[in-house]
């Protein structure tokens, strides 16, 4: 097994904007690409390898064939045959809907599926643009109700203007939605339960409006209220910086201007690499080398003991990968 990179699934959605194809380096086009599903085991939105041998096979057949040696027995035991994440870039020329995402407990009794805790990292924003995440002040179930009732949703909210680099840890329970001009790479937990609560009274081409799942979200919501759900980091060059820790997923930024090596020996768990920005060579303890750019996302087998990056000149990463419990 070697560094795998996927064809990008790209969604034509009504909200989408034009920055996804050039932002990955393909043909420019007027399609509303919403999103680049970079890796994903989602039913029906298997990802199919882009390079090497194995080009052409799915997702799927790779963890068939591959099990540990692609996982990490770990994560197996954790999440069985499943790929446990779902890497994505948003682009947003539209305010998005008001949504929240159940945890695994009730995400499993309603749907036999996983919760959906994620984050995002802004590739770019708009000036003034802005992501929402959580409520602006305390705000209980019988005040989110009468909020959605009264149409005052959008008042209780936090609002969060942002910039290129900024970051946002979502676990599952908390209300969210990006706003209108925001560029977005997201990481979630394999999973598409995704509970509607606010469209901004837009309706489609019909006139109908779209379906709001207001009652099914009281239970899902976490109503804890955080003063600041940004997620404060300190940049460095040429270091490993922390951004989030969770049960789901750990995850590094690499802004790197030297090449590094990481040690994965102790890891046992697959690792992705998401390009920001630049361009990098990726070299494995097997040998196998894989120059990636801007817009291009890698999977690295579990089996990989050691990894070196080689940036030219200059190359920004994300790092993500699941943590032993």
């Amino acid at each position: 097994m070697y560094p795998f990179i996927f064809k990008p699934i790209l969604k034509e959605i009504l909200w989408g904007g034009t920055d996804i194809r050039p932002f990955k380096g393909l043909t420019p086009s007027e399609e509303k690409i919403g999103e680049s599903w970079e890796l994903s085991h989602v039913d029906g939105n298997c990802s199919v390898v882009a390079n090497g041998t194995l080009a052409g096979t799915t997702l799927d057949e790779l963890i068939e064939t591959g099990g540990e040696q692609l996982l990490g027995e770990p994560v197996i035991r954790r999440f069985g045959k499943t790929f446990p994440l779902l890497i994505k870039f948003i682009d947003a020329r539209d305010n998005l809907s008001i949504q929240v995402h159940p945890d695994d407990k009730l995400a499993w009794e309603r749907h036999r599926s996983f919760g959906k805790t994620e984050m995002w990292y802004v590739v770019k924003a708009a000036p003034g643009a802005a992501l929402y995440s959580g409520f602006g002040r305390p705000v209980d179930a019988g005040e989110y109700l009468r909020c959605v009732e009264d149409n005052r949703l959008m008042e209780a909210l936090g609002r969060y203007e942002v910039s290129a680099g900024d970051v946002f840890f979502l676990p599952a329970g908390r209300v969210h939605a990006i706003g209108a001009g925001c560029f977005i790479a997201e990481i979630q937990q394999t999973s598409n339960i995704t509970y509607r609560i606010y469209d901004y009274n837009r309706t489609d081409a019909e006139g109908n409006p779209r379906e709001l799942h207001t009652q099914q979200a009281v239970e899902a919501i976490d109503y804890t209220f955080s003063p600041n759900c940004r997620t404060d980091y300190a940049p460095r060059r040429d270091e490993v910086v922390p951004l989030v820790q969770c049960p789901y997923f750990t995850t590094n930024l690499l802004d790197m201007t030297q090449p590094q090596t990481r040690d994965f020996s102790a890891l046992d768990s697959f690792v992705i690499y998401i390009c920001m920005d630049g361009q990098a060579t990726l070299c494995d303890d097997q040998n196998h080398t894989l120059t990636v750019h801007r817009g291009q996302t890698v999977l690295i087998p579990a089996r990989t003991q050691t990894l070196t990056l080689t940036p030219a000149p200059q190359a920004k990463m994300l790092e993500t990968f699941v943590d032993a419990e």
